[in-house]
This record gives C-alpha cells, sequence and structure tokens, in this order.
C-alpha cells in the first residue's frame, strides 16, 4: 500500500474520475476537489501529502492559488501541476512557487507514478533521517548523563584515595589502626 493521500483538484469531471481510478489502482488514498474553491476546503480539513491540480480552472481559484494556499498551509505538502501545453510558461513559474512538478495534458499516468514514488520515497528518507536525529539526540543525552555520572564516581574515588593515603601516612596510628581506618572508609565508599 502506497502511504501517499492525493488530493486531486480538476473541474473536468473525466479526468477527475480517471485520475482516481487510476491512483486507487496504485493504491494511493484519494481525495476529489471539483474546484479550486473545494480543493482548498478539502486541504483546510485532511491530511494531505500531494495535491494533483489543474494548472487552469474557472473561478478566481485556480492551480497557482492551490498551490500557494497548500504551501502556507503545510511547506511539506507536494503540488504537481496538469497543464495544457500552451500554459507550461505559468507551470513552470508555479515551480519557482514551491510546486514539485508539472505535467502535461493528456497525463501519462508512468510519468505521473514515477513523479509520485520520487515524492513516497522523499519522505521515507526524511523520515528515516528525523528517526536517526532523534535516536542520535537519545544518544548523546544518555551520553552526557553517563559521563556525567562517571565524573562524579571518579571525584567520590579521588577522595577516598586521599583519605586513605592520609590516613595511611599518619605517623600517629598504629599499623592495626591504619588498617581498620581505611577499611571503615573503604566500606563506607557505596
Amino acid at each position: 500500500m502506497n502511504n501517499l493521500t492525493i488530493l486531486v483538484v480538476d473541474d473536468d469531471p473525466v479526468i477527475r474520475r480517471l485520475l482516481e481510478q487510476r491512483l486507487i489502482k496504485e493504491n494511493y488514498e484519494v481525495l476529489l476537489a471539483e474546484d479550486g474553491y473545494v480543493g482548498n476546503d478539502t486541504l483546510s480539513k485532511n491530511h494531505v501529502d500531494v495535491v494533483l491540480t489543474d494548472l487552469m480552472m474557472p473561478g478566481d481559484i485556480g492551480g497557482i492559488e492551490v498551490l500557494e494556499y497548500a504551501k502556507g498551509l503545510e511547506r511539506n505538502i507536494e503540488v504537481i501541476l496538469i497543464t495544457a501545453h500552451s500554459s507550461v510558461d505559468t507551470a513552470v513559474e508555479a515551480m519557482k512557487k514551491g510546486a514539485a512538478d508539472y505535467l502535461e495534458k493528456p497525463v501519462n499516468f508512468t510519468e505521473l507514478f514515477l513523479r509520485l514514488e520520487k515524492i513516497s520515497n522523499m519522505r521515507s528518507l526524511l523520515r528515516s533521517a528525523e528517526d536517526l536525529r532523534q535516536a542520535m539526540d537519545v544518544t548523546e543525552s544518555t551520553a552526557a548523563e553517563t559521563i556525567q555520572n562517571l565524573e562524579v564516581l571518579a571525584g567520590t574515588l579521588q577522595s577516598t584515595i586521599d583519605s586513605i593515603e592520609t590516613i595511611l601516612t599518619n605517623d600517629e596510628l598504629s599499623a592495626d589502626d591504619k588498617i581498620a581506618d581505611s577499611l571503615d572508609i573503604l566500606q563506607n565508599i557505596y
């Protein structure tokens, strides 16, 4: 099962249905929106990994506006624009605004699935890197605590050695008293 949730935003019901069927067949979770207004509303109410949106749609909210809204909600949402050949320049401009990629109509599903696989792989790598960073943080914290405990133990042992040395070099004590006092100190270390 693919781990991406994809929002398809397109005003053409045939394209919307075709994308939905092909994506579901590849085991993606799919949400649909018939225009930019519904697309933005869906984005605000659902977790979405990828937005697959038509660049040109009727109304004030086209693919660029959906892109800007998605990136405003969460910069990790990837947006792929679907564009007619005549609007490639606009699609390139959209990529400068954060779009992950664009596809020309009619959609080549092999290209689409390669792009989605690339996005999925990148997200997996980012999750692995985050897991590694967290593990390193825990290891670093544990190592710091261990070092601190060893420093305290080393200080305690040095103090004990100094006390025993003082006893053993005290000429006023008998040999038996030196041994007894030194053993008392050693028994009280822990």
